[in-house]
């Protein structure tokens, strides 16, 4: 196509692009380009009756060319990025690719389509971040290998009401299992979230969470709480990101960010609206937002149920040489002439093991979670003792 031409095809495509916005002023956008309101109006109507095919000099293309198809690339392409403002070239590409009736272009032509109309795809601040040396090693490699947890922070409504978000969402698919309010951030409230998840998808094989309660106590031995050690007599291993470091659970963090900006920002008039903008969310997360990760596929196509179905706790088994002890409602276990010894207040009415070492020793375990070690100098003078 020779120079002159091309420069008229951009600012032709460019009159289109800027005219078809919401709330476009013709009148103006004739007099910033130059042109007539004649002559906008001609472009316009070539381009409604022959897609792009219609700008160029002399057209006189067939209604169903191909060219017809990439005008109403152009026109979808801007209506997805209208009903999702902050998805980038790559996840509308995606989402064209799942229309038959059109051919969808690169990504580089979709850039350069949102760009003439105003709409260029926001740059992410890319940070340099050292890799922790200590993060928990935990490797998601199928679903239901590690689900994470973690509350979003308080949410108010406009009419004051106040509830947290509590989001679980498996690692290895992306599937935000559950993202719901709640109004309160104690064991009974999260228990029964969980519960449902676990009856509905089964177990996974680890959980993974902060050092926040109710997930973690410092005042407690492992860290383990009730809701944890809920966890462990299910038979889920226990993964817990390092204090101040919330790196070590990125992608949580990451999907709590498009929280924010999709949900949050837009606050509701009442918690039950609240909740109804988050189950949208969730299902659009599922379901229809492409991710780069799985291939530009959504998690409802990568998540499958667990093949660990939900059947309460289990009983615990500690071997035949291991030393069994029911922990008292004060949190320790009596060892006799020996004393006692704190292990936890909520393992209080639990069975823990205790395992002979040399000298009277004994690691202390709960299942297959490691307690600590009991030492035989502390046997001596007080009874009171802790595990180490």
């Amino acid at each position: 196509m020779p120079w002159e031409e091309r420069q008229a095809m951009d600012l032709r495509e460019e009159l289109v692009l800027r005219a078809m916005e919401p709330g476009a002023n013709v009148s103006a956008i004739c007099r910033d380009l130059g042109v007539s309101r004649k002559t906008a109006y001609k472009w316009l109507e070539r381009y409604r009756t022959h897609g792009r095919a219609g700008l160029a000099d002399g057209s006189r293309r067939p209604h169903r060319s191909m060219h017809r198809i990439d005008g109403e690339v152009v026109l979808r392409v801007l209506e997805l990025r209208r009903e999702y403002p902050r998805w980038g070239p790559k996840k509308l590409v995606a989402m064209l690719k799942r229309d038959a009736r059109l051919e969808a272009p690169s990504v580089r032509t979709v850039a350069r389509i949102l760009e003439r109309a105003g709409m260029p795809a926001a740059r992410r601040v890319r940070r340099v971040v050292s890799v922790p040396t200590e993060a928990p090693r935990v490797v998601a490699e199928v679903p239901n290998d590690v689900w994470s947890l973690d509350f979003k922070g308080w949410w108010k409504t406009k009419d004051g009401s106040h509830a947290e978000p509590l989001t679980v969402r498996d690692a290895a698919s992306r599937f935000v299992l559950a993202a719901h309010l709640v109004r309160g951030t104690g064991t009974t409230e999260v228990r029964a979230v969980m519960e449902r998840l676990f009856e509905k998808h089964g177990l996974p094989r680890a959980i993974q969470v902060d050092n926040g309660s109710p997930f973690a106590s410092t005042r407690s031995r492992g860290g383990l709480t009730q809701l944890s050690a809920w966890w462990v007599s299910l038979g889920v291993r226990l993964v817990r990101s390092r204090p101040a470091h919330p790196q070590d659970n990125g992608a949580h963090e990451r999907m709590h960010l498009d929280l924010h900006f999709d949900v949050e920002r837009h606050r509701a008039d009442t918690l039950v609206e609240q909740q109804r903008s988050l189950d949208r969310w969730r299902e659009e997360f599922n379901h229809v937002r492409p991710h780069e990760a799985l291939g530009m596929r959504v998690p409802g196509e990568v998540y499958r149920k667990s093949s660990r179905p939900y059947r309460g706790e289990l009983e615990p088994n500690y071997g035949p040489n291991t030393l069994v002890r029911v922990v008292g409602s004060n949190g320790r276990i009596n060892l006799g002439a020996k004393g006692s010894v704190f292990v936890s207040e909520a393992l209080a009415g639990r069975r823990v093991g205790l395992e002979p070492l040399e000298r009277d020793s004994f690691r202390v375990w709960f299942f297959f979670f490691f307690l600590g070690v009991v030492e035989d100098a502390q046997f001596g003078g007080s009874r009171r003792r802790n595990v180490a």
